[in-house]
């Protein structure tokens, strides 16, 4: 790959376009079929504090407190690890925190039978500001991290070149939005037509904005904040329909205007259909209101209709191909390798919708908590929080995702479990870990383990193996809301960020039963019956349970709550709950146990 710092690299091939992001065909050989990881990761519990001292002590509590028998198996070193230049061309350790190597730790971790994470970034600098990012180094460092022996890899997106990303020059937002249009003009041998942008263009998508007799915003939603809703199409174009009477090859020209901020940039995508026909840069104009003529863009047209569409999906593709040349890196270093692959760039590019080609889970927002805590303090963790940095602010959107999650694909990551933080109690703790449980979220540990001990309610929230069960089911099929108490047509894909509710999530599992979580979000007590029945259940996950049928029409259910670890009995297949404490939750697990008359018939 050639390394330019002013403009992107080309993308590898058509299978990069965003066209090509609903064929659900994975790139490089990506392993499909991992279960959400599960482990321990530095950064909440230590920020850029770590030290290889702290890791051997969080892997060997792992292990003292059997949490290693339970699949928290990766041990992962965050940012501040590395020193803060590269030597000779590589990363190398942090000598006063990690003074033995990171071989010397992986095989310390490797000893104990865990496996051995570490982080990078694909921009310049790591996010706490060390300048050893992957860009222009991966094949490089994805041979350090064979060498290291590295099992899981977490990549942030700080600094990087071709987006106006974290830490990112507020100007690269050129990369990322289209000029704005304000029309075209087709030529060919005997035809010539303009088209205005505002009269003739069809807006498709969502996002772009008619300013002053053009078309603006055209690209793709920042998703690293609460609020834009990661379900549907979350990216703009502006289309033109062109009848020409010979097919034959013609000139478009583009009237536009060039900009380098928000909504205005400099790169235009131009297709036929699905061809792409001007992937590149325009002349810089004099400022955002002020048109100039492209030049040529020569393409065959075809008789009759033809749909010419303006675009920039580049802040998707180029992220895409970043974390592909890494992913293609460790490929090269040891083909037969199994890293998970943790895409970290906080649901700005909608990985959701690309993340599974190269990934294993990509988050889905910004950081859970940014009150990280140190070695003696455990760091605070919130319940409520208008911006990311809270529990509801990441399940009320992760919750709604669950079509772009599974084992052929990957799995939506909230960020880490803030369990054992402070500002989070003994309830919300609770029902954080069933959220990520239910969601098939990665279940990252982030506290300081010497807090724990075996069986303190600390212990007992992330011990839970019931709920691990669910989390880890074969299935490997995400919850779905199936009813919330605020009001919403769709409350499976609604996305709703008013936590004065209660809602209902049913999880399919492998062996035919299911798990139905009923959660408070509001910090004050619900009272008021809510329920979800055995029929709406089928209507609704019908397609990914085992035995949807049976499961509507049986006339006995066995109903195991997943914490106290009681048993009843239902015989109605109505499932119901009267009471919620603040922040509480009840979660369950149905399993048939009398199959209806007419079913055994069958």
């Amino acid at each position: 790959m050639i390394n330019d710092k002013n403009r992107p690299p080309r993308l590898q091939g058509k299978e990069y376009y965003y066209d090509s992001f609903t064929n659900n065909e994975v790139l490089l050989g990506k392993k499909k079929g991992h279960l959400p990881a599960m482990g321990w990761n530095s950064w909440n519990a230590f920020g850029s504090g770590n030290t290889a001292e702290l890791t051997k002590i969080m892997a060997d509590k792992i292990v003292e407190l059997g949490l290693d028998k339970l699949g928290y198996k990766y041990v992962v070193l965050d940012d501040g690890c590395y020193k803060p230049e590269r030597v000779e061309d590589k990363l190398s350790n942090e000598t006063k925190k990690f003074p033995e190597g990171f071989k010397a730790l992986s095989d310390y971790i490797h000893a104990k039978g865990l496996k051995f994470g570490m982080y990078n970034d694909i921009g310049t600098n790591l996010c706490a500001g060390a300048a050893v990012g992957t860009y222009a180094h991966e094949d490089i460092d994805a041979q350090s991290y064979i060498d290291w022996g590295v099992d899981f890899l977490k990549v942030d997106n700080c600094y990087y070149l071709w987006d106006n990303a974290t830490y990112s020059a507020a100007t690269n937002a050129k990369y990322v939005y289209a000029p704005k249009i304000k029309g075209i003009r087709v030529v060919g041998k005997d035809y010539e037509r303009s088209f205005s942008a505002v009269t003739d263009g069809l807006i498709t998508g969502e996002g772009c904005k008619v300013s002053g007799g053009a078309v603006m915003n055209i690209g793709t939603f920042d998703g690293t904040n609460v609020g834009t809703t990661p379900v549907g199409v979350r990216s703009g174009e502006l289309e033109f329909n062109v009848l020409v009477p010979e097919t034959e090859e013609y000139e478009i020209y583009v009237t536009y205007a060039t900009g380098e901020e928000i909504g205005v940039g400099s790169w235009l995508q131009l297709a036929i259909e699905k061809n792409v026909v001007y992937d590149d840069f325009l002349p810089v104009t004099e400022n955002v209101d002020t048109y100039a003529e492209s030049d040529a863009i020569k393409t065959e047209l075809t008789k009759g209709d033809n749909r010419i569409r303006i675009m920039n999906h580049r802040r998707q593709e180029n992220t895409l191909n970043s974390y592909a040349t890494l992913l293609e890196g460790l490929n090269k270093a040891k083909p037969d390798h199994d890293v998970i692959f943790s895409i970290c760039e906080w649901g700005k590019t909608q990985p959701q919708n690309w993340g599974y080609k190269v990934g294993d889970s990509w988050r889905i927002l910004n950081d859970i908590t940014f009150r990280v805590g140190s070695d003696g303090d455990p760091g605070i963790g919130t319940w409520f929080d208008n911006n990311t940095a809270s529990v509801t602010s990441q399940y009320n959107k992760a919750v709604i995702m669950g079509e772009f999650a599974g084992l052929s694909k990957g799995w939506n990551d909230p960020d880490m479990l803030m369990v054992g933080m402070n500002g989070l109690d003994e309830t919300m703790c609770k029902t954080h870990m069933v959220m990520w449980c239910m969601m098939n979220s990665p279940l990252m540990l982030g506290l300081d383990l010497r807090r724990v001990q075996k069986g303190d309610a600390l212990w007992n929230i992330i011990a839970n193996q019931e709920l691990i069960m669910l989390n880890q089911d074969a299935l490997g099929v995400q919850a779905k809301r199936l009813y919330t108490t605020m009001e919403t047509d769709f409350p499976d894909t609604d996305y709703i960020t008013n936590n004065e509710r209660c809602d209902i999530l049913v999880k399919p599992l492998a062996d035919g039963s299911i798990a139905i979580s009923f959660i408070n979000l509001n910090d004050k007590a619900w009272d008021g019956e809510i329920s979800v029945d055995a029929g709406l259940i089928a209507e609704k996950l019908g397609g990914k349970m085992v035995n949807p049928e049976q499961f509507k029409t049986a006339s006995a259910y066995m109903v195991k709550d997943m914490w106290s670890g009681e048993v009843t009995e239902n015989k109605t297949g109505v499932f119901t709950v009267k009471h919620l404490e603040a922040c509480e939750s009840i979660t369950i697990r149905v399993t048939v146990t009398d199959i209806a008359s007419n079913d055994v018939c069958k």
